[in-house]
Formats: C-alpha cells, sequence, structure tokens
C-alpha cells in the first residue's frame, strides 16, 4: 500500500526538529544531501591535514547545490604500526572504514557520498565503502608528503628505514639517523614513494572514482584546496546524472 506523502512529509517532523538543531535551516533541509566521509587522524602526517581538507570539499557542496554532512571514521598508520603489535590493526583497519562509512550512510537521509583518505589501509577502506553503498560517490585522497631535506639532499620516509639498516650494521652513526630522522618528514601527506598510499590512489583515479588529477597533487601543494572543492562539486553532479561507482568499477 502506497503512503501518503502529505503523511510521510509529517512523519519526518522529528528528523528535521534534530538537524535543525545542528544548524541546517529550511534551504539546507530541502537539498540534497552529501555525506563528507573523513579520515581524520592527528595520529599521522598522512591524515592530520583532512580535517582542512573537508571543509573545501564541503564548500564545493553547498556551492554546487548540495548540503554537505560531515562523518569521520578511524585510521591505523602503517608507517608507526610497523614492527609493532599495533600492525595487527592494520588490515582490520581497513574493513572497520568500509563498514563505518556504509553504516553512517546508510542510517540517514543521504543522496551522496564524498570519501576523504590518506594513510594506506584508509584508501581501499573508503573505496570499498562507496562501491557497496550504490549511491553517487566520489573519492579524495589526501595527498603525498613532500620531500625532506637532509645534508643538501632530498629524503623521504624510505631513507630512514634504510638508515635503520645502516646503523645496525656499523655503516652510520646514531647521531646522523637521530638527523634523518628529525628532517624527513616535513609535514602534512603520506609516504613521499611509490608505496600503497600513493599505488592506491592511482587506482582510485584509473577506475574512474576520483577526478583526473585531484590525487597527484601533494598534500601542501596550493591547488589541493581547489581540487577538494571541485571534487565537492563534482558529487553533486554525479547525483544529478545517477552516475554510481558501481556503473564505473565493474569486475572487467
Amino acid at each position: 500500500m502506497a503512503i501518503n506523502p502529505k503523511l510521510g512529509q509529517l512523519a519526518r517532523a522529528p528528523a528535521r526538529a534534530m538537524l535543525r538543531a545542528t544548524g541546517l535551516d529550511d534551504d539546507a533541509l530541502s537539498r540534497p544531501f552529501v555525506a563528507v566521509v573523513n579520515t581524520h587522524t592527528d595520529v599521522t602526517p598522512c591524515n592530520m591535514h583532512l580535517k582542512d581538507l573537508a571543509e573545501h570539499v564541503r564548500q564545493g557542496i553547498r556551492d554546487a547545490g548540495g548540503t554537505p554532512i560531515e562523518f569521520n571514521t578511524i585510521a591505523v598508520s602503517d608507517g608507526i604500526s610497523m614492527g609493532t603489535e599495533g600492525m595487527r590493526a592494520s588490515l582490520i583497519s581497513r574493513e572497520i572504514v568500509a563498514d563505518s562509512l556504509e553504516i553512517a550512510v546508510r542510517g540517514h537521509p543521504i543522496d551522496a557520498v564524498v570519501g576523504i583518505s590518506g594513510c594506506d589501509k584508509t584508501i581501499p577502506g573508503t573505496m570499498m565503502g562507496i562501491g557497496r553503498l550504490g549511491i553517487p560517490g566520489v573519492a579524495l585522497y589526501g595527498g603525498s608528503i613532500m620531500p625532506g631535506q637532509h645534508r643538501g639532499q632530498d629524503v623521504t620516509i624510505q631513507d630512514v628505514f634504510e638508515a635503520v639498516g645502516a646503523c645496525a650494521a656499523g655503516h652510520m652513526s646514531h647521531d646522523e639517523l637521530d638527523k634523518l630522522e628529525r628532517s624527513a618528514c616535513p609535514g602534512a601527506g603520506s609516504c613521499g614513494g611509490q608505496f600503497t598510499a600513493n599505488t592506491m590512489s592511482l587506482t582510485l583515479t584509473t577506475l574512474g572514482v576520483s577526478p583526473m588529477g585531484a590525487n597527484d597533487l601533494a598534500a601542501t601543494h596550493p591547488q589541493k584546496t581547489d581540487a577538494a572543492y571541485q571534487v565537492g562539486r563534482l558529487a553533486v553532479e554525479a547525483l544529478a546524472a545517477n552516475r554510481v561507482p558501481r556503473a564505473l568499477v565493474t569486475e572487467a
């Protein structure tokens, strides 16, 4: 039996009352809701800047005619947990990211979704969650870290890993390793090399779930915030066109 649309509107009054408490007005409530699912955390440079990046995504959604609704999930840094008991949590974290994204979006009247990721497992985690929802969605990668500088040379976290071995073998002093450790990671962004995060970000672009070029920009690149803004707009455009990731990410 069909539900009278007017009765349906009446029945949603309590939900609207709660949404109004968050600051949404009549205009915001009349627009499509676009979830911004973030993996921000300040435990790792890979994800520590994503809160700021999300603000630009949200503005892009607003300017394109949508209402952004932000959720947050978790992240486990492989670079920090490696070699410890914490590494057992890494792969599991991918499933938690995917599940929490899907649950948060399914549990609310959401029309489209943007997933923002950084460290290794958050990228496939957000992609899996977006793909399972079956609604329009876009993914954005926070970007790679810039190289550090040590003795006039570009260095990355890989140089630190290699230096640990060199120090253990007696080919490098502890003081030199300490100096390298302090200079290798200059700020926000995922591990600077073609490791898991940057490789997976290329996969998002190749599959068509991220716009061309957005993920290639480093975390601190001056155009990164504009790329985030455009991703917000793109999510609303994808909704208008009913373009869902499942149509792009096929088995073939």
